[in-house]
């Protein structure tokens, strides 16, 4: 890829998990400038309430790009919803700094003139080796005021986006990638299975599920893969 001075690129990647060491490695194989923004498909990560965590959002507050994540099954909630709210190329996100910025759930963002619709979380199969409100918590899935928002959105756009981010994916992607869709994860990959159908948009991108796969051509599932939208 070729790089003209000045242009502003977007950048999209899997679940980075607090891992700053692998995350930055990732990202560095490209030309990342000060214009540049970094998405994150969820299960960002370095939003929890750890001295190590701290420490490595300071260091992320430090790198010139922007990075823009929607939230996975792993995340601190309680502590990210404390961050302030404001409105970030056209929808609300919590400002994490001045250049990490959470896309909350049902918005719709314009970035460099392509549209994105962001609707994180996932259900954590893992629950039960978890602690609630130190390793898990209950905000992992949408609710009701969240799916509201979304119809909200998507009703104002006509239904028709450019990129859709998300964590986890629509059922019959779930069934594509080899996996069985979780019961307690069916109202949302439900209703992703349903958006599937009924929105017109380019591409679709996930994480969630630790691979790097292209599914149906319109889906794309990431892990430590990086994909560039000039």
């Amino acid at each position: 890829m070729i790089k003209a001075r000045g242009d502003s690129m977007i950048y999209i990647t899997g679940d980075t998990h607090g891992e700053y060491d692998a995350f930055l490695n990732r990202i560095y194989q490209y030309p990342v400038s000060k214009d540049d923004i970094v998405i994150v498909c969820g299960d960002f990560g370095f939003v929890w309430d750890t001295p190590y965590h701290r420490y490595f959002l300071a260091k992320l507050t430090a790198e010139p790009f922007t990075i823009a994540f929607v939230d996975g099954n792993h995340e601190d909630f309680d502590l990210l919803y404390t961050y302030p709210i404001i409105e970030w190329n056209g929808g609300k996100v919590h400002k994490i700094s001045d250049n990490i910025y959470h896309l909350m759930r049902g918005q719709r963002f314009v970035i460099e003139g392509k549209s994105f619709f962001a609707m994180g979380g996932a259900y954590s199969v893992d629950k039960a080796m978890r602690v609630e409100g130190r390793s898990w918590w209950k905000q992992e899935l949408p609710n009701n005021e969240e799916y509201k928002a979304a119809e909200e959105t998507l009703q104002s756009c006509d239904y028709k986006v450019d990129y859709v981010l998300t964590h986890t994916v629509p059922q019959s992607v779930i069934h594509y990638l080899g996996f069985v869709p979780n019961m307690h994860d069916a109202e949302l990959t439900g209703y992703f299975e349903w958006l599937y159908g009924e929105l017109k948009f380019k591409k679709w991108f996930a994480g969630h599920f630790h691979v790097n796969r292209i599914v149906r051509d319109n889906v794309q599932v990431l892990l430590d893969e990086v994909v560039t939208i000039e």
